[in-house]
């Protein structure tokens, strides 16, 4: 007789004659099953306080639950990280994400250490890896030459403090993505707590075209929108007509500290992904611009406890979400 699988049944079977003083081999005999099964039911389920049948048996069932063996789910482990690469998703974010599904975890080291392997077989997963960008100083400098063009400018200094601990939507950031030397580019505009994307083109850079698009981004979230910090390019100069159409006070970053407004400038590291320097928004279409737009906000982020920007911006704005006020930084 071979080792197999106990029921129920033979628990409480087992239960009464261990707790009468019957051997292990005599139960074995009894009920027709080979007393190496009976000797490895009580090893793992039996305590200090006895032999309990359920008890035993929801530790059987919980061990079978997360007995997939490695060699089985590899393929599909392979399979699901390789897909999400191809996503643009980081190691790190693929980790976080499988961590929570049942019977699967994988640490980002590993999911380099296939990569890498994937490569020196002559793989591509590489090519998929998210690599970032030196910030160009003459671009910054550029930029804070517009510092006079910006009419009833306030500074950030002057932003209320419950900006900086993002425990609630609707504190925005905004700058712009640019070809070359203002020949076309985008706008982009960046929720601070989610990190939720909007962004629209401007097949010119302006003042006018800047404003148009911002309030067309985001009018139909008004709800959501209380402040917007900005990048002190002049194309900005409209943001007072801006504030009034959303009900948003308007602020500027210090010249030279990009990073103030940290989530804009991140995401706009990652649209660079998919459009490098040199590409004529002229040229994009607006689908293939939502396209990018909403790759960026399904992907799982760390500091939001592996959920993506867009389930917090909107979980939260429609209230299917109760975390507003709660840190989410993972």
């Amino acid at each position: 007789m071979g080792y197999r699988q106990l029921t129920q049944t033979q628990r409480y079977q087992i239960h009464a004659r261990y707790d009468l003083g019957v051997s292990q081999r005599q139960i074995g005999r009894e009920l027709g099953i080979h007393s190496s099964t009976i000797s490895r039911e009580l090893r793992r389920n039996a305590t200090a306080g006895g032999y309990d049948p359920e008890q035993a048996q929801s530790l059987s069932d919980r061990r079978r639950r997360t007995a997939w063996k490695w060699t089985k789910r590899m393929p599909s482990i392979i399979t699901a990280v390789a897909d999400r690469l191809r996503e643009e998703w980081s190691p790190e974010q693929i980790s976080g994400f499988m961590a929570p599904l049942a019977g699967v975890g994988v640490s980002h080291q590993w999911i380099y250490a296939l990569i890498w392997d994937d490569r020196a077989l002559g793989g591509d997963l590489w090519r998929y890896l998210r690599q970032p960008k030196r910030r160009s100083k003459h671009r910054a400098q550029a930029k804070s030459a517009g510092l006079g063009k910006i009419p009833n400018r306030v500074g950030i200094e002057h932003r209320p403090a419950e900006v900086d601990a993002r425990l609630v939507i609707g504190h925005w950031e905004g700058d712009t993505v640019i070809q070359g030397h203002k020949q076309s580019g985008l706008v982009t505009l960046v929720e601070r707590r989610s990190g939720y994307l909007l962004a629209a083109r401007l097949p010119r850079i302006s003042a006018e075209l800047t404003q148009a698009a911002m309030v067309r981004l985001l009018k139909p979230r008004r709800g959501a929108v209380k402040t917007i910090t900005l990048d002190n390019g002049s194309e900005f100069a409209g943001h007072v007509a801006v504030g009034k159409a959303v009900a948003a006070e308007t602020y500027f970053c210090d010249p030279y500290c990009s990073g103030q407004r940290g989530s804009n400038e991140n995401t706009n590291g990652l649209i660079r992904q998919y459009f490098p320097k040199g590409t004529d928004f002229r040229q994009v279409t607006d689908a293939e611009l939502r396209k990018v737009v909403k790759k960026l906000n399904d992907r799982p982020r760390k500091r939001l406890g592996y959920r993506t920007p867009a389930q917090v911006f909107l979980g939260e704005y429609s209230g299917a979400l109760d975390t507003a006020g709660a840190a989410l930084i993972a």
